[in-house]
Formats: structure tokens, C-alpha cells, sequence
């Protein structure tokens, strides 16, 4: 009997547990990383509804000085936020109308270098984790404990993201400066061997024999 009731209070936890997980994967986000190319212009789209609050999140990753420019317009094509050659930001805002709302990030000002670049465009507040969770009888112990790992989780999830792009972009930044430190040593040893060169035949030039031709003029 009360191994039954421990395998029942079991099957609830690992039930909570797994409703939890899924709806963290209910909330509308979009998290992309993508290349954008020298002297090009990547625009996205969202629709929104009015009143609901929304955060944009991005950072270059690698390319060039790590930097990009942004902008995010309303339906009407009023600008809401514009910065430019960032690295990374964050912007905040509540939608003030029904529509389409766009984003945009260009390297235009960039010749050569092609960048990486990571946003994340968070719409609206997570739903709740139980439908009658602003009841006004307080929650049970179990589903105060779903709550504080759904907290856990979400925050888990943001470090991972948050450490996978400074490791992605530490890594580029070694890459990059190993490349430039190869590219020396071979300039150095490559002006090294014309010297070494260049001195063997001025050297050989200082003792080398002379020859000097005389003239005998007869009477």
C-alpha cells in the first residue's frame, strides 16, 4: 500500500516536471543566429498585436570590430529604435497598434567582412504555468515547487545562451589572432631569408678578387 502511494506521488512529480518543461517551449520567441554579408541588409518580420510587450535582444558573434546596425520599425514605418554599429543591445517596447512590425540588420557599412549575427525577439510575457494560478486561494506545496523550477529552468536556459555566444565569440577572436600571428611569422621569416640574403652576396662582394687590367704602351 504505501508503496503504491509513493509510486502515485511519483508519477504526479514526473508529470508536473514534464508540463513544466513543455511550456517552456510554449512561449513565442524567436532566436535565430544567421550570416549576414558584406554590404547586405537581413530584414525580419513579426506580427504583434496591440498593448503586448515585446523585448529585442542581439549581438555579433564574429566578423570585422563585432558590430552591426540596427532598426525596428511599426506597421506605419515609424522607427522605434535605430542604433548603429553596435555590438550588442537590448531594446524594450509595447506594441501601440495591431501589425507587422520589422527589424532589420545591415553590414552595408562593411567592404570585406561578413559578420554572425544572434537576436532573440521575445513577444508577450510567458503564460501561466496553471490555469488557475491568480486564483485567490494560495498554491499547493507542489505546485509552488513547479513554479520555482519553471524560474529555474527559464533562467537556466538564458545563461546557456548567453555563455554559448561568448564562447562562439571568444573562440573567434582566438581564431582570428592566431591567423594574424601565423601571417607575421611567415612575413618575418620571409624577410629574415632576404636579408640573410642580401648580406651573404654584399659580404661576398667586399672580398672578392679584383681584377685590374694594365696597358704597356711600347716606344
Amino acid at each position: 500500500m504505501w508503496r503504491l502511494q509513493g509510486l502515485v506521488k511519483e508519477f504526479r512529480w514526473w508529470s508536473f516536471l514534464s508540463f513544466v518543461l513543455f511550456s517552456l517551449g510554449c512561449v513565442r520567441a524567436s532566436e535565430l543566429t544567421f550570416e549576414l554579408p558584406d554590404n547586405a541588409k537581413q530584414c525580419f518580420y513579426e506580427d504583434i498585436t496591440q498593448g503586448t510587450k515585446c523585448t529585442l535582444e542581439f549581438q555579433v558573434i564574429t566578423g570585422g570590430h563585432y558590430d552591426v546596425d540596427c532598426r525596428l520599425e511599426d506597421p506605419d514605418g515609424i522607427v522605434l529604435y535605430k542604433e548603429m554599429k553596435k555590438q550588442y543591445d537590448s531594446f524594450t517596447f509595447t506594441a501601440t497598434r495591431n501589425g507587422t512590425y520589422k527589424f532589420c540588420f545591415s553590414n552595408e557599412f562593411s567592404t570585406f567582412t561578413h559578420k554572425t549575427v544572434y537576436f532573440d525577439f521575445q513577444v508577450g510575457d510567458d503564460p501561466p504555468l496553471f490555469p488557475n494560478e491568480n486564483r485567490a486561494t494560495a498554491l499547493t506545496q507542489m505546485e509552488s515547487s513547479c513554479v520555482s523550477i519553471h524560474e529555474a529552468l527559464k533562467s537556466v536556459i538564458d545563461y546557456q545562451t548567453h555563455f554559448r555566444l561568448r564562447e562562439a565569440q571568444g573562440r573567434s577572436r582566438a581564431e582570428d589572432l592566431n591567423s594574424r600571428v601565423a601571417y607575421w611569422s611567415i612575413g618575418e621569416a620571409i624577410i629574415l631569408l632576404v636579408v640573410s640574403i642580401g648580406q651573404v652576396f654584399l659580404l661576398k662582394s667586399f672580398f672578392s678578387d679584383k681584377r685590374t687590367t694594365t696597358t704597356r704602351v711600347g716606344s
